[in-house]
Formats: C-alpha cells, sequence, structure tokens
C-alpha cells in the first residue's frame, strides 16, 4: 500500500511541526509519509530536541523548512496546521484531500524560569503525541 502524505505547517517549525513529523513518522511509519515545514523557519529549538529525546526520539538532525519548499514538490492528503499564523498565511497546496487546524501554543513563545519553560515544552510535546495518535487511528479505521 502507498503511504499516505502529510504535511505539518506551524509558524517557525522550530518546535511544535518537527515534534509532531517525529511523532507520526515514530507511529505512522507503516502508514504515512511525512515532512513539515514553517512560514518563517527559525532553526530546530534547543529545548524541543531535549523533550524530545525523553521520548527516546531524536529531532537534532531535523531541518527547519520552509513550506515553500513543499509546494510543488508533493500533493499532500493532509495538511495540518499547528498554529493559527501558519493556517493564515500558508499558501494554497494543489490536491490536498484533508486540511486541518491543530492550533497549539508555541512553547518558544513562554516566559518563565528554564524548569517552568521544560514543564511547557513537555506539555506541548504531549498534547502533540495525543493528536498523533488518535489522527494515526482515525485514518486507519478509513482505510481498513
Amino acid at each position: 500500500m502507498e503511504k499516505i502524505p502529510v504535511l505539518f505547517i506551524c509558524t517557525g517549525n522550530s518546535a511544535r511541526g518537527l515534534m509532531a513529523h517525529a511523532f507520526l513518522q515514530k507511529h505512522g511509519e507503516h502508514l504515512f509519509f511525512v515532512n513539515s515545514g514553517g512560514i518563517e523557519p527559525r532553526g530546530i529549538d534547543a529545548l524541543a530536541i531535549t523533550v524530545m529525546k525523553e521520548k527516546d526520539i531524536d529531532i537534532s538532525s531535523y531541518e527547519s523548512q520552509n513550506i515553500q519548499d513543499f509546494v510543488r514538490d508533493q500533493h499532500y492528503s493532509y495538511i495540518i496546521s499547528l498554529s493559527n499564523t501558519a493556517d493564515q498565511k500558508a499558501p494554497i497546496f494543489p490536491g490536498v484531500a484533508y486540511r486541518l487546524s491543530w492550533p497549539m501554543e508555541n512553547p518558544a513563545s513562554f516566559n518563565g524560569s528554564d524548569e517552568e519553560k521544560l514543564h511547557k515544552y513537555r506539555e506541548i510535546r504531549d498534547q502533540i503525541e495525543t493528536k498523533i495518535t488518535s489522527f494515526i487511528k482515525e485514518v486507519e479505521e478509513k482505510t481498513s
């Protein structure tokens, strides 16, 4: 069976989009081909790397990419926005079957102590993982 192409879009593609990318790649590798990109790519966030390592997922080699790089390269079945900014500013992707919006708080915009920031990143990471596992189950039900 051909894998279902999914593109996560986010504002900076530095944390949320890369975490979603990694979780779908890990948990849904049998079913999905996945990419992620940002409206204004900012480079990978060090705290995102840290909290994903806690889940035994290494995203340190991931790249923060611009969604413009994906507009013509691949037809995606799912475009999933993880921020309102990305949802509003994303270009039109031809042939998209489903465009989903999963707005999540940007952990990088949180102000607090180092421990409080780490807690916020864990919170967002866990929200993303929960959303990804639900998404995989929904798609598996549709395709079975």
